[in-house]
């Protein structure tokens, strides 16, 4: 199944986009896409529920807003420098493990909502990431037994600012988090969807012009062992969020750098996973 949520930011309401592309109304299902409706089972439910409730679903239309496909979890996980290219064009050794780091929620935006660039910012930067949406609580999960615990995946642009990231002092947090950098979407597959996480492409564009073209087959760290390390430091909620890093091509490793700025168009795809586009806003 391919989970969305529509309708107007904070009020969004969970549906489907079908086979077609056509996309319908689930909400009198009774759940939103959270933590009690991954951790419930809720996928399998819901499936069970449209076996005999799918006809009379409302259809969404096409000018309807989506919002980001999963509800706002307990947290996002991200990892950095898992692709070997991009540890080299950051200016940093390529891992020995893979380097964790946090997100804020409040960063999350639907897939088409516009990015506004925080107050004074100079170095905001794109970052394509396919990301593993959590399925059951996991904690000191095996990597055998680690994508049973996966409940699907996402597209996320992974947004940065560079001053805030590598240039104040502290944790990547502050240049990860702020508020419109963490599109989702447009929908979560769930994982009967994606035959091999491991072999996707993924791009972004700039105005247009391709700056990141890559494939999943070149992360360093595998999804199973990403989810098996992180649970042995906290436990994974269902519903959270685990993405995965960007490959090659961000503005930062740019000569000269290149960061984004009011009016730039980003639109951006992964196999499987659809694409989104946003606008670049200066902060107002």
């Amino acid at each position: 199944m391919k989970l969305i949520r529509f309708g107007r930011n904070g009020q969004e309401k969970p549906g489907l986009e079908l086979a077609d592309g056509s996309r319908i109304d689930v909400s009198a299902f009774g759940e939103d896409y959270n933590e009690l409706f991954f951790g419930s089972d809720g996928i399998n439910r819901l499936a069970e529920w449209l076996d005999h409730n799918q006809a009379q679903c409302p259809k969404i239309g096409e000018d309807i807003r989506l919002g980001p496909p999963i509800a706002r979890p307990s947290k996002i996980v991200c990892v950095g420098l898992n692709y070997a290219k991009h540890a080299k064009e950051s200016g940093m050794e390529v891992p020995s493990e893979p380097v964790l780091f946090f997100k804020a929620s409040s960063a999350i935006i639907g897939p088409n909502d516009d990015v506004i660039l925080p107050k004074n910012s100079q170095k905001s930067d794109w970052e394509v990431e396919l990301a593993v949406v959590v399925g059951q609580r996991a904690s000191y999960v095996s990597e055998g037994e680690a994508l049973k615990h996966v409940a699907g995946y996402v597209l996320h642009n992974d947004i940065s600012e560079r001053e805030y990231q590598l240039e104040r002092l502290g944790q990547w947090v502050k240049g990860k988090s702020c508020d419109t950098f963490a599109p989702l979407g447009p929908f979560m597959a769930t994982t009967d969807e994606i035959q091999n996480p491991h072999n996707l492409r993924l791009w972004l564009k700039l105005n247009g012009k391709t700056m990141q073209d890559s494939n999943t087959s070149d992360l360093i760290f595998s999804i199973p062992k990403l989810v098996s390390y992180i649970s042995e430091f906290m436990t994974l909620l269902p519903g959270d969020v685990i993405s995965t890093g960007t490959p090659f091509g961000v503005g930062l490793g740019l000569d000269p750098q290149k960061y984004l700025k009011d009016g730039d168009i980003m639109e951006l795809g992964i196999d499987g996973l659809g694409v989104s586009k946003q606008s670049v806003k200066g902060f107002k």
